[in-house]
């Protein structure tokens, strides 16, 4: 009699200004799959927080440690955005902690980068820049206006220690996890082609020694403009784990 291999678990980060609630149709759709699901709000996201400002990288790296370490193996990372930096970190410190990370119109972080090392001391924290989602240089492509106002409205400004924190990294066995990255407002193509030349935003790419690259066109918050999409791109990546 052969027994199954379990299913995955997932752990859900995501990225800058946006807390658990933001993964809730995802998260749905993979636990009626029969996958257990932990979608997380960082340190410094919680708007009731009064010590939020403080918040920290490492500290939010230790709540997604915290998290990997608590669900039920083989667990897969899934981290969006800005939250690449995090997972980073994770794999870093771990690196046999995760079957498998996959990154949202994302990938891992290079050693000593930073999202903007040039934010003035003085500034505390960074908030959703309004109303010119232009200035976020990412594509809201797929968002109805109804899903722009939630964003706006439950947006939570970014701790300014996150945004300006280099990421120290120094196990290379980073690399050698598994690794999917789920391409929408950035073609899969194009993001190759970026990490081969260097570009700081994709340059730790091109050291990932097991990579998936999957396509799914649409804005840079896939979560919201194709949820459905997205949790069976995410099961499907995650078959192996």
């Amino acid at each position: 009699m052969t027994t199954s291999a379990p299913l995955p678990s997932f752990v859900l980060v995501p990225g800058y200004w946006l807390g658990a609630w933001a993964w809730d149709a995802v998260a749905d759709d993979l636990r009626a799959r029969g996958h257990d699901v932990l979608a997380l709000t960082l340190p410094g996201l919680d708007p009731d927080d009064p010590q939020r400002f403080s918040a920290t990288l490492v500290q939010q790296a230790d709540a997604v440690s915290a998290a990997v370490k608590a669900a039920s193996p083989p667990v897969v990372l899934v981290a969006h955005s800005g939250a690449g930096a995090v997972a980073s970190l994770v794999l870093d410190r771990d690196p046999g902690s995760v079957a498998r990370v996959v990154y949202v119109d994302s990938g891992p972080s290079s050693d000593g980068s930073a999202f903007d090392a040039s934010l003035p001391a003085e500034v505390t924290e960074l908030p959703l820049p309004l109303p010119a989602y232009d200035d976020l240089e990412a594509s809201v492509d797929g968002l109805t206006d109804e899903q722009l106002a939630t964003f706006r409205e439950r947006a939570v400004p970014e701790p300014a220690g996150v945004v300006r924190a280099p990421v120290e990294l120094i196990d290379e066995a980073r690399h050698e996890v598994p690794t999917t990255i789920i391409a929408s407002s950035i073609p899969s193509e194009v993001m190759m082609q970026m990490a081969r030349d260097g570009h700081p935003m994709m340059a730790a790419v091109a050291e990932l020694r097991d990579l998936q690259l999957v396509d799914l066109p649409t804005g840079h918050w896939p979560m919201w403009s194709r949820p459905a999409d997205l949790a069976a791109a995410i099961a499907d990546a995650s078959v192996d784990a």
